[in-house]
């Protein structure tokens, strides 16, 4: 039980980073919703889902190889650092050399060639998130929360603060007709959301700053046995998470490419924007999930020698499943509270919002249980769960996006995540078997979607009943999980 706690504990102090850090980002999506229409908004959405897809190409699976390899007690922990982050300097300076002297090209490519600055932006943004996710991941191996926090905060304020000068201040009284020496000084309209990456890449800029001194302790010598060792076991990570990223950001990228020449630019980068509006209506649960990763991967790299550690995993997946479906009710019992995180014009989207927090929740169980293949050092298993659920996800966009469009989507990264988690599952208690609590898990998810069944079908006149019942609703499913949760501690 100590062991929980510590994660908790180390949870809660990365989610001062990553629940509340992004969560404070995630609060410019109400400022970006209602100063850029649908299509601009498209435009933001498109582009981090090409940036998702790059960043985990020029991380390449170095990220959990330094944890596997720091972790083992024969290790020269320094010499492992160094290796790794020579090895990604060279690779991240080789890819923003390489976008530089092809944005145009790469501009035309996308349909923006009027904006070939995007491209060499995104590439310096890219090229230092990679540089520093390394140092960044040493602070979490030696379990260097409060910096990892600090630092984290510190890129996402600079990142907030320039939107707000830019867009929420700037743009706002631009649009106004009003002016002054600052904004004729610092703002140029045709910038328009390019505002919105400038203000991320001061953000990464800064990040790379305060972790300079960290990076500048490698040596300057690459372990070349050691990083083909490394490269090996990474491999399969690098296939994974890319096929993982298709999963997650392919759906905005063919939603583009299968709609721009049946309903016009406009209105499919509009579809783009509405999506991805209301996709972070059901971003609480990745946030969870972000935070609970960072801590999660080393406490499960650190303890998995210890007596005991199976049944300590089986309990971390349980109380995961608790808040995730806990996280689950709240939104959506309280939808119409939570859909003014983004502007009405978007709101027309919000029927994907219970599916995709379904699928997150999947995902997140998913990553739970891929402890035993990173653990057992099958890592090969993660990129044939990725490469399966990728091709699932492509076969049913492709189907489903000419039928239904943006809802298709949903639907299909809802079976995705579904599929790769049952497949994980079986998998996983043949190679690796950890004695889940299956039943409380089943009930939990169960009486989540009971509940929110119940709230939508339940006939209710007047805003006051409505959430009064929805209250009840809530408190019911939270006394269950309570009552279950005191029996099972009482057997234990």
């Amino acid at each position: 039980m100590n062991h929980i706690k510590k994660l908790a504990g180390q949870t809660a102090i990365y989610g001062l980073s990553s629940i509340l850090g992004r969560f404070l980002f995630y609060l410019l999506v109400p400022l970006h919703t209602a100063m850029f229409v649908t299509s601009q908004y498209g435009v933001i959405t498109e582009m981090y889902s090409y940036v998702s897809f790059l960043v985990v190409l020029l991380l390449y699976g170095m990220e959990t190889a330094y944890f596997r390899f720091s972790t083992n007690e024969q290790a020269d922990r320094q010499r492992v650092y160094s290796t790794v982050m020579l090895a990604l300097s060279v690779t991240s300076t080789l890819f923003v050399a390489l976008a530089w002297g092809f944005a145009q090209p790469v501009a035309n490519f996308l349909k923006y060639p009027s904006n070939p600055e995007y491209i060499i932006w995104f590439a310096f943004i890219l090229g230092l998130d990679a540089l520093t996710a390394i140092p960044m991941a040493r602070l979490r191996a030696d379990n260097r929360a409060v910096k990892f926090a600090v630092v984290n905060l510190a890129a996402i304020l600079i990142t907030i603060l320039l939107n707000l000068f830019f867009v929420g201040y700037c743009m706002a009284l631009h649009q106004k007709g009003q002016t002054n020496w600052l904004i004729d000084l610092c703002y140029n309209p045709a910038m328009g959301v390019g505002y919105v990456f400038i203000a991320n890449l001061a953000g990464s800029a800064v990040k790379f700053v305060l972790l300079l001194p960290d990076m500048l302790k490698a040596r300057g010598v690459v372990d070349v046995p050691l990083l083909r060792r490394m490269l090996r076991y990474a491999l399969p990570l690098l296939v994974f998470g890319l096929a993982g990223i298709v999963n997650e950001t392919i759906d905005r990228i063919m939603l583009k490419w299968m709609l721009y020449h049946r309903i016009g630019a406009e209105a499919t980068m509009s579809q783009i924007g509405i999506y991805g509006a209301c996709y972070k209506v059901s971003i609480i649960i990745t946030l969870f999930i972000q935070a609970f990763r960072y801590a999660a991967e080393p406490f499960f790299f650190a303890h998995q020698k210890e007596k005991g550690s199976l049944e300590v995993y089986a309990r971390v997946m349980t109380y995961f499943v608790i808040v995730c479906t806990t996280i689950f009710t709240g939104v959506l019992l309280y939808l119409d509270v939570v859909k003014y995180f983004i502007d009405p014009a978007y709101w027309e989207g919000l029927g994907v919002v219970p599916i995709l927090m379904c699928a997150n929740i999947c995902l997140g169980i998913y990553y739970n249980q891929s402890v035993w293949y990173k653990l057992s050092g099958q890592t090969q298993w993660g990129a044939y769960l990725g490469l399966g659920g990728a091709i699932l996800t492509i076969g049913l966009n492709y189907w489903w996006i000419p039928l239904f469009g943006y809802i298709g989507s949903a639907w299909a990264t809802l079976a995705c995540y579904a599929a790769m988690m049952m497949a994980s599952y079986f998998l996983g208690q043949k190679y690796f078997p950890i004695p889940y609590h299956l039943r409380r898990i089943a009930i939990y998810t169960g009486a989540a979607l009971l509940v929110y069944g119940v709230s939508v079908w339940m006939p209710t006149s007047g805003v006051l009943l409505k959430y009064g019942v929805n209250t009840l609703l809530f408190l019911s499913f939270l006394a269950l999980v309570f009552a279950l949760e005191r029996r099972s501690l009482g057997r234990g």
